[in-house]
């Protein structure tokens, strides 16, 4: 095997067992479904509302496409399709910078569709609550999963307007309208919830059903939750109002019952709690990426646009309506925490840092623990509005916590969804320091033995195992999976340990497992048969490293020792389905990493022996039955230098 060496950078070399596949895209590849044109409308369309469809929309419509054999399938596109089978994605990466600038909402834009839509669909604030689907959710894959977006204490139902275009393309999104005037009690919300939850689960029985809710539609989905034990429910809950003893907007209920005046004072207050966050989503939307005197503007004219529409936020929250929501809260509030020991749906938690409302942090930490099947994801830099922020990607969360499904279980290959191009480029961009400081250069081998510089020797049709070692801390993997997929348009389903994705078993010292959705969002899998087999069956492209965390966190001494297991373990799967194997090496960063505190020398120090077998039992242990070195697979973290 030919490799290459240069000092301060690491090479990774792909030898090929078979010449490039020039063939055309097979019929038994991995699949997601096609997608569907028909969308459920119910009680109010979204007609008014901006639903021109986006560059950026058509643009992922076109690029998400379908995973076959590991490979994203674009789309032809006439004159500049030769440029594309170059490198695909790359070409669509770039250009997404100028289409991310145009496709954003500002918050003009979402008090405008909120004013209008009130206009047009209440008739003047009238009616009683109602679902609708949003028309510019547009087309969506066969099977989604029906997604109910509970709004919080506004009750327009359009909280999720900035999310619509990417989850539309993965759920059947209705959101729940209660209108200005209307005085349903909290129970009688929920009550219409519930029956709309058993009609569908009715309909469709092995379909889960998502409940997404903010603040007050947070409590609702977990009263519903409680109620409906019997239902597949998940549940997506966003800085909820389960805190709401502990909130600043406690004081205004006794205030606003003696109030002869309508909103001299509240809406002020309220508006002083949320500045921050304003001001903040206004920076954050003229400064990404424009030059000074766009952002100059940009800026004003979201200041602007806030001044300007206190009115509509005071025609959507008048005094009447404001304390009979407040009213509303401090009831859904212990009503759901009342019921928090009958609710075991999966539960996925986002909690704000700067909520200035509601104190989210601690609140989703106490859910965390409350919930049996609960994960928390935490935003340090957001506020209370956590769907109307610009980085905040709700279909790319969903996807990171493994918890888009469309059947009664994950299933790690058929619920996967790959990246769009915007989110890959959001996960190249955060590792794109690293890539420069490394200079990786990726080598491969034809049949013919000749060597040529990227990776034109590797198979393009699966099924394709990928076999290789570890370096030191695994950190090759990062500009592995980035270049297969920038130059040869093939994603890499990469056999990971299963701590990435379980609840641990006691919380302590691992890090949380928000840290891992990267590599969840790039389509690792747990290590288990079932999930391998379903890889080979599916034509797909893994990767695999049969040394594990041992190799990974390897001692001093030990540079490009190989700690693998006398038994094939998935060797003979993988020649059943007729995969091609391609055995691959890494050179380079063992040369200018070393190791210099390793895990023999922290076993000799008695608080950190204690750290290491502490961290090591709060996940689940592989390979305990393997003798040797290869058996062991305790956690730590080793020192080294450069």
């Amino acid at each position: 095997m030919s490799t290459v060496t240069t000092v301060g950078s690491f090479f990774p070399s792909v030898r090929c067992c078979a010449p490039p596949s020039t063939s055309p895209l097979s019929n038994g590849r991995l699949k997601l479904n096609h997608v569907s044109n028909t969308a459920r409308r119910l009680a109010v369309s979204t007609e008014q509302a901006i639903s021109t469809e986006t560059t950026t929309e058509r643009n992922e419509t076109t690029m998400r496409n379908h995973v076959s054999n590991g490979r994203l399938k674009e789309s032809e596109e006439g004159e500049g399709m030769k440029e594309k089978q170059k490198n695909p994605y790359a070409l669509e990466l770039e250009k997404t910078e100028m289409e991310l600038r145009s496709s954003r909402k500002s918050l003009e834009d979402y008090f405008e569709e909120s004013k209008n839509f009130i206009a047009k669909s209440d008739g003047g604030g009238g009616g009683p609550p109602r679902w609708f689907s949003p028309l510019e959710c547009g087309s969506r894959l066969d099977n989604s999963p029906l997604l109910l977006f509970l709004p919080g204490i506004d009750g327009i139902g359009l909280g999720l307007s900035k999310q619509h275009n990417t989850l539309g393309k993965i759920f059947d999104i209705w959101c729940l309208h209660i209108p200005v005037k209307d005085r349903t009690s909290f129970l009688g919300l929920v009550k219409l919830i519930e029956r709309t939850v058993r009609s569908e689960s009715y309909c469709f029985p092995n379909r889960p059903i998502y409940l997404a809710g903010e603040s007050l539609g947070a409590c609702l989905a977990l009263a519903v939750a409680a109620r409906n034990p019997d239902v597949d429910l998940v549940l997506v809950l966003a800085n909820p109002a389960t805190s709401f003893e502990k909130s600043q907007l406690q004081p205004l209920i006794p205030l606003l019952e003696v109030l002869p005046f309508q909103h001299q004072l509240t809406i002020p207050y309220m508006l002083s709690l949320m500045t921050g966050d304003s001001l903040r989503m206004a920076m954050d939307n003229a400064v990404k990426g424009f030059p000074l005197e766009q952002t100059i503007g940009g800026l004003s004219q979201d200041l602007v646009a806030m001044s300007s529409y206190l009115n509509a936020l005071a025609n959507i929250l008048p005094r009447e309506t404001l304390l009979w929501k407040l009213q509303m809260l401090k009831t859904a509030s212990a009503y759901a925490n009342s019921r928090l020991h009958a609710v075991k749906s999966q539960t996925l938690v986002l909690s704000s840092g700067r909520d200035q409302l509601l104190p989210s942090e601690e609140e989703g930490q106490r859910l965390y623990v409350a919930l049996p099947k609960c994960e928390i994801r935490k935003f340090n830099d957001s506020g209370h509005f956590l769907f109307l922020e610009h980085d905040v990607d709700l279909a790319n969360i969903i996807k990171g916590a493994s918890c888009y499904r469309r059947g009664k279980y994950l299933d790690y290959i058929s619920d996967y969804i790959p990246p769009t191009p915007l989110e890959f480029k959001k996960l190249y961009d955060s590792n794109r320091l690293f890539v420069l400081a490394t200079s990786p250069v990726m080598l491969s081998y034809f049949q013919d033995g000749k060597i040529v510089r990227g990776l034109a020797g590797v198979p393009s049709e699966g099924p394709v195992l990928y076999v290789g070692y570890h370096m030191l801390m695994g950190f090759e993997v990062i500009p592995l999976i980035s270049n297969f997929l920038l130059e040869r348009n093939i994603l890499i389903r990469g056999i990971t340990h299963p701590m990435l994705y379980v609840k641990l078993k006691k919380e302590g010292m691992m890090p949380p497992l928000q840290q891992f959705d990267v590599v969840r969002t790039m389509g690792a899998v747990p290590v288990s048969g079932s999930n391998f087999y379903k890889l080979m069956s599916s034509k797909a492209h893994a990767l695999l490293y049969p040394g594990g965390m041992r190799e990974a966190y390897h001692r001093k001494g030990e540079e490009y020792k190989l700690f693998w297991p006398e038994k094939s373990e998935f060797v003979r799967m993988a020649s059943r389905f007729g995969a091609k194997i391609v055995p691959f090496g890494v050179v380079g960063e063992d040369d200018f990493g070393e190791v210099v505190f390793d895990y023999d020398d922290q076993m000799k120090i008695p608080f950190l022996r204690d750290y290491i077998k502490g961290l090591s039992e709060e996940v689940v242990s592989l390979r305990t039955e393997a003798d040797g070195e290869v058996g062991q697979q305790d956690l730590h973290q080793g020192g080294s230098r450069n």
